[in-house]
């Protein structure tokens, strides 16, 4: 479903462009969810923006490319960087960081779905008869079709997220991207729009890529996961796979930090801080927080490369004794 080749971008700024994504080389298939994770500042975000083509100055793409394909009411399509954008809504959407504050508001709700809804896909509909559809749409999703005429400052900051990924959704598109959907929100609201998340890709059987540094949402939803760690994945592979035997220093860090119900040692923290991507250190960009560290991986970038069947890890220590 997306595929990205050697992808890598920066940013450019008065004192030169800053890389932060390096080459990523990875496939997000059909009909899953796959979990984007890592610490702030990690690339998360600016790599949805490559999967989603929103790529304005100041960020550019360096090298490799993204390639969104699938099938779509019985007709294949295919499209790249640079092209992706000409299928938004209808083959992919983008629920942004924040997406609450991108409604409009000081418009009703049903004329920002009506907005969204591209003309050709209105066909010889009039606004009642779209509407309709949409009005549908809302109870299928346990939503009441009475947001319609609502403000968006008249909901709460959970009902507004629903009403973002309902817009995003309603298309039926192949592939969502999320990112950081349950931000801000407190517990029993993120459950909700979790749930929601996965009765939707249950529904539509499309492709969900969710982007959280919670690695406790991704443990509940995603099938597959990547983690990230400044601008490079270090580890790849099925979600049950990486929590129930994380093979990469960084992915066993973030796992042990987790909070366990009844377990009352205490939790430390991963030491140091991601390095400034301005000035990032030679070899694994790791080795300066990570216990294992030697020479070589002071010096040396790491490949990232299946040590296992649908397992990819970066770390010389691993690429040399996992089999």
């Amino acid at each position: 479903m997306l595929k990205i080749e050697h992808l890598s971008t920066s940013y450019k700024t008065i004192d030169g462009n800053i890389r932060v994504i390096n080459d990523l080389n990875f496939e997000i298939y059909d009909n899953e969810i796959f979990g984007i994770a890592g610490e702030s500042g990690c690339g998360k975000t600016t790599l949805l923006k490559a999967l989603y083509d929103i790529v304005e100055f100041p960020l550019q793409i360096d090298s490799g490319r993204v390639i969104l394909s699938g099938e779509k009411n019985g007709t294949p399509f295919s499209y790249e960087s640079g092209k992706i954008r000409n299928t938004w809504w209808n083959n992919i959407t983008y629920v942004p960081q924040a997406a609450q504050s991108v409604l409009n508001p000081i418009m009703r709700l049903k004329h920002q779905f009506l907005d969204s809804i591209p003309k050709e896909d209105r066909k010889n509909e009039t606004e009642e008869q779209t509407l309709k559809r949409v009005a549908r749409y809302l109870e299928e999703l346990s939503l009441s079709p009475d947001l319609l005429e609502a403000f968006p400052f008249q909901l709460s900051g959970g009902m507004r997220q629903r009403v973002i990924i309902a817009l995003a959704t309603f298309m039926s598109p192949n592939v969502v991207l999320a990112d950081e959907p349950t931000t801000a929100l407190d517990v029993v609201v993120q459950r909700g729009i979790l749930m929601m998340l996965m009765r939707l890709q249950s529904q539509l059987k499309n492709t969900v890529v969710l982007v959280s540094h919670d690695m406790g949402v991704h443990y509940q939803v995603t099938h597959r996961m990547g983690i990230m760690y400044s601008g490079s994945l270090v580890e790849l592979g099925k979600t049950d796979d990486i929590f129930n035997e994380p093979l990469h220093p960084y992915t066993r860090m973030l796992i042990n930090a987790l909070p366990r119900v009844g377990d009352k040692s205490q939790k430390v923290g991963i030491p140091g801080r991601p390095p400034a991507l301005t000035n990032p250190p030679p070899g694994c960009r790791f080795a300066p927080r990570c216990p294992n560290a030697t020479e070589t991986c002071r010096q040396a970038v790491p490949v990232f490369q299946e040590v296992r069947p649908g397992r990819f890890v970066a770390c010389h220590k691993l690429n040399r004794e996992v089999v």
